[in-house]
């Protein structure tokens, strides 16, 4: 199925381009408006005839950042070949493949990737070739892994990419964002880290603003990520938060919130720990929905992790260590845990902070 983006007038990861070569290169401010305008006047002509991009899993809220702090994982991710396709009618896309989940719809409207990709289309003008998409899941549906985010951002990307890196990182934040807004709501935690790397905070959505937080290239972070074998809908997650909250809750978050900044730009892994491990307003209430999360918490704990909690709105629960040696054994007593206290199966897996985001790793020359 084809859609048109305008009112018709008529798995090694290598190489690895990071979107920090963009120009202007990137701020650690970037600010932008909600709507979608065009940005090129002139529409760009293709540079490849096809693109392979990818974009990494994130974890969003990291304890007590609740909408507004995520950070992006190395080594899981989405990827998103698109094409120049003469059978797809110009200006619009169709996909043509998807592997992984079969319940994802080809529909581009109601897929991740076709929505962000089509919003790319609309912020370049895009009207003289049709063009064909073909996404690869890495990550699970409903993971709290930014599943959705990764195959926006890897669709945003590879449009960009095939007509000659035009748009700007806030472009193509903002082109993911019309794909979460109309799959998950309308939040930047996964979709901001999973196109610029490293730690986001999102410091404003109206107007959005996002903040890159350097967390010291020489210090190791190691994400202790484990899964349990059920979904967790990122909408019905949503629906369990309070609408209102006390202000002694929202004064300890925000303390907790501010304090693990402090310990990102400073690397300091037990600061980090003990912020990502102090939500009393989100926490308390997805963990229950957790068969074994709160008994998973303490065993991560117990074995030496600097702190853990649930990754986005979860069923996966994410730790942080400083080794992998130690991430592997923290990850075995989790697993365990889950079985032993929530009857649920789990995999664990040990992956560092990706600094990149999402990224072109392929391409064929017209």
């Amino acid at each position: 199925m084809a859609i048109c983006c305008f009112p018709s007038p008529l798995k090694p990861i290598t190489p690895a381009i990071p979107l920090t070569n963009l120009k202007p290169k990137r701020p650690d401010i970037l600010r932008c408006n909600f709507s979608l305008p065009t940005i090129t006047t002139t529409e760009p002509e293709p540079v490849f005839t096809s693109v392979r991009s990818f974009a990494p899993a994130t974890v969003a809220n990291l304890g007590p950042g609740f909408d507004f702090l995520g950070c992006a994982v190395d080594g899981l991710g989405d990827f998103v070949s698109l094409r120049v396709d003469p059978s797809v009618h110009p200006g619009e896309l169709s996909i043509s493949d998807i592997s992984g989940p079969k319940k994802l719809s080809k529909n581009p409207l109601y897929n991740c990737a076709g929505i962000a990709a089509i919003a790319t289309m609309k912020m370049l003008n895009i009207r003289s070739v049709g063009l064909s998409l073909s996404l690869e899941k890495g990550l699970p549906l409903g993971s709290g892994l930014g599943s959705s985010a990764a195959s926006a951002a890897a669709a945003a990307v590879a449009v960009n990419e095939l007509f000659g890196r035009k748009l700007e990182v806030k472009d193509l934040v903002l082109a993911g964002l019309e794909s979460e807004a109309k799959v998950s709501g309308y939040h930047a935690d996964n979709i901001a880290p999973a196109i610029m790397g490293g730690f986001v905070l999102i410091r404003s959505y109206d107007p959005l603003e996002l903040m890159s937080l350097q967390f010291p290239v020489e210090k190791d972070l190691i994400f202790v990520l484990v899964s349990p074998d059920i979904e967790a809908p990122t909408k019905k997650m949503r629906a369990a938060l309070p609408a209102e909250i006390g202000m002694p809750h929202h004064v300890w978050n925000c303390s907790q919130a501010g304090a693990f900044v402090a310990s990102v730009l400073q690397g300091d892994l037990v600061g980090l720990g003990k912020a990502l491990s102090s939500d009393k307003i989100v926490e308390p209430k997805r963990a229950p929905l957790i068969p074994g999360m709160e008994g998973v918490k303490k065993a991560a704990l117990e074995a030496g992790a600097f702190g853990c909690t649930i990754s986005g709105a979860g069923p996966t629960a994410v730790a942080v260590v400083d080794s992998e040696e130690r991430g592997v054994e923290i990850g075995e007593r989790m697993v365990e845990t889950f079985w032993n206290e929530g009857n649920l199966k789990a995999v664990a897996s040990v992956k560092r902070l990706d600094r990149v985001g999402a990224r072109l790793v392929g391409s064929v020359p017209r």
